[in-house]
């Protein structure tokens, strides 16, 4: 069964992910962490860096009441990025033995030696690195405070409450209780050392409907925390589940129309995600996205504004320390419809001649990447049942299916599902359309943003309205 909490296990592709690994950094992670970057100084590198991730990880799924899968793992890993100036390289290993740290740097050294040279490589400056300071509220150890027979009973009193709630359930892809815990630590040869722990757990419930004619149906729902006091209770997850399942039952096409398109929350965050891709400072200097050259300009309505915010305390994509060491900060992306910043990290904002956003992440080698922190769309002052209720005729859209955005030029074309809209009500479900238009006029188009922006990871957006689409149908 697929995991619901999305981001945070790596599902959005932008690495916001939960660091799993040990459960505890120990002195000699530090030690160990900065006894490497002296050494590959040593060894005749220009400039180095170690990352060490520890952490645990516990996951169950439950089906038809019987346990399905189970499983509870530890890890440790380290990896080193070292430079010769402009060439860089990097290894990593989970041999902790001196034999195995000797190998990793020694390999790294070696590579770093024979690269090809990139102007823009290097770690950032001293002056730029730091750690938010204070508690986050990032970890809480109360996610494995349940013995394990009763995570198992978490996920089971999820699937069993969606399968109570009406006799037309008759199946399910199971229940699941998640739990992990990680810590990362990052040193560098600029004198940066900085560490930070997170956890999370979740619940999740799967089922399926069958209506009398046979046809099946199935939708999910799920909660996830960083604290086991503050998810959902199983059952509530549950009865959710088989709410969103049973409406999808009687499903039917439509003919293809001009009508206004409303997105559930949990498919708006895709829009989210395109104007993720399209300000990413990797796709920008490539002059891979339609939002190239666009900085100060209005690109979506005045009613929108989007914000990426690494500070939020609590937050799935709160960090002390982005992937480079640089304090994670609030950065407005979009401000009344006009493009106000992209997202980078230090090597794509020296390719753009600007200033990092402290959005790098990074794994344990390779070049960092770029991911946001706390990223969402300010909500309006409407709720979802106002939006819905000034429409005659459209489409509120509960799934998309499939990958149909062109990021370079904006063309748009996705399978949907859903729900018909006739005057202000959701009228009926519908399937087998699709959804076309183009991201250039699509965020645009945005008419109505909604007041129900909740987070249940790190990109959230609340009920959207977009006018000027087409739905696809007969």
């Amino acid at each position: 069964m697929q995991r619901w909490y999305g981001d945070l296990c790596d599902d959005f592709g932008m690495a916001t992910t939960l660091e799993t690994a040990t459960p505890k950094l120990e002195t000699d992670s530090k030690d160990l962490a900065t006894d490497v970057v002296r050494r590959a100084i040593g060894g005749g590198a220009s400039a180095a860096e170690c990352v060490v991730r520890e952490g645990d990880e516990f996951s169950t799924l439950v089906r038809l009441g019987q346990v399905e899968t189970l499983k509870e793992s530890g890890s440790r890993a380290i990896g080193v990025r070292v430079f010769f100036r402009q060439r860089a390289a990097s290894t990593h290993s989970s041999d902790f033995s001196a034999a195995g740290i000797e190998r990793m740097l020694k390999s790294a050294l070696e590579l770093a030696r024979i690269t090809s040279e990139d102007p823009y490589a290097g770690i950032p400056e001293a002056s730029q690195l730091g750690s938010l300071s204070g508690d986050l509220d990032l970890y809480h150890e109360d996610v494995y405070s349940l013995p394990g027979a009763e995570r198992i009973d978490y996920a089971r009193r999820a699937e069993k409450a969606a399968l109570d709630a009406d006799p037309r359930i008759k199946n399910s892809d199971g229940g699941s209780f998640d739990a992990a815990t990680g810590r990362k630590l990052l040193v560098n040869s600029s004198g940066f050392i900085g560490e930070y722990r997170r956890s999370y757990c979740s619940v999740a419930a799967v089922p399926i409907a069958q209506d009398a004619s046979g046809n099946m149906q199935r939708d999910y729902w799920y909660s996830v925390a960083r604290s086991l006091a503050k998810l959902e209770p199983a059952e509530q997850v549950g009865k959710e589940a088989a709410r969103r399942t049973l409406r999808r039952l009687g499903a039917r096409k439509v003919k293809t129309a001009h009508v206004p398109v409303v997105l559930d929350p949990m498919v708006a965050n895709s829009m989210l995600e395109h104007i993720f891709e399209g300000v990413n400072g990797d796709s920008i200097y490539r002059g891979a996205s339609f939002l190239a050259g666009k900085l100060g300009e209005q690109i979506a309505g005045s009613n929108v504004t989007v914000v990426d915010d690494g500070t939020m305390r609590g937050g799935f994509g709160t960090t002390p320390f982005d992937g480079e060491g640089i304090p994670t900060r609030r950065t407005v992306v979009i401000e009344n419809g006009t493009l106000k910043s992209y997202l980078l990290n230090t090597y794509t904002a020296k390719k753009l001649g600007l200033e990092t956003t402290a959005n790098a992440s990074r794994g344990l080698a390779g070049t960092p990447g770029i991911s946001p922190g706390n990223y969402f769309l300010q909500p309006g002052t409407k709720t979802p049942q106002q939006i819905i209720g000034e429409i005659k005729d459209g489409l509120y859209v509960t799934e998309f299916l499939g990958h149909g955005a062109n990021l370079v030029t904006g063309d748009y074309s996705r399978g949907a599902s859903g729900m018909w809209i006739v005057n202000g009500e959701l009228a009926y479900p519908v399937e087998e359309i699709t959804v076309a238009g183009n991201l250039k006029e699509m965020f645009k188009n945005i008419s109505e943003i909604g007041s129900d922006l909740e987070f249940r990871g790190s990109v959230a957006s609340p009920t959207i309205r977009i006018d000027g689409l087409t739905v696809g149908g007969e």
